[in-house]
Order: C-alpha cells, then structure tokens, then sequence
C-alpha cells in the first residue's frame, strides 16, 4: 500500500483528501506546514508528497526544494495542490522540482488519476 503526505494548512482541506486517497486503497498522513512534513519524512519518507503553496512557515515552493535537493528524497514525487492558478504560479512550481501541478478546487477524479501515475512512475 501507498503512503501520501498532505501538506496543507487547511483541516478541511486535508480531510477531503484524506478520505479521498483512502477511498482508493492509499494510506495518508498529514503536516500542517513544511516544517512539519520536513520531519515527517525525515522520520518516514512517503511514496508520494501532495503540497500546498501557501503555509505558515515554510511554503509549498520551499518544501519541494528542499526534498528535490535531499540525496535520500530526491526523487520522492511532489504535486502541488494550490489555489493558485496563474500560468506564473505553475512554471514556478515545476521549476521547484514539483512532478504535477494541480489547482483548486479539484475533480477528484482528476486528482486520483494524477496520484496513481505519479506513484506508478516512482515504482
């Protein structure tokens, strides 16, 4: 079974997609910013890391460097789910080393698509 880190500073949020991956066999663990998730996936790495952009603390664009410059998490998976839509917000986003890109407010349908490719191209 998969694991996916949420990173989100919304509990709503973070619980639509956790009933979301868990309605589709995946385990799910959360952080309310990057400084948690950092020490998440210092204690555990996940199979895939779904972010937001805007958090308290250490942003999404942060978090994504910081794991593509890990040599240990480097190549860990990264979606950015963000309200932030601008074609700008996306290119950054993918410059940070993020794997896809997606906006909010989502289809779910769309979301699980793009979480099973991306954990399929991991393994």
């Amino acid at each position: 079974m998969s694991t996916v880190l949420i990173v989100d500073d919304s509990q709503t949020l973070r619980q639509m997609l956790s009933d979301l991956l868990q309605k589709n066999g995946i385990k799910v663990v959360e952080a309310t910013n990057g400084i948690e998730a950092k020490e998440q996936i210092r204690a555990s790495v996940p199979d895939l890391v779904i972010t937001d952009l805007i958090m308290p603390q250490m942003n999404g664009y942060e978090l994504c460097r910081w794991i593509k410059n890990e040599p240990t998490t480097q190549n860990l998976p990264v979606l950015i789910c963000s309200t932030k839509s601008e074609e700008f917000d996306r290119y950054w986003g993918m410059k940070q080393g993020a794997d896809a890109y997606i906006t909010k407010p989502f289809h779910p349908p769309e979301l699980i698509k793009t979480v099973k490719q991306l954990l399929r191209d991991a393994h």
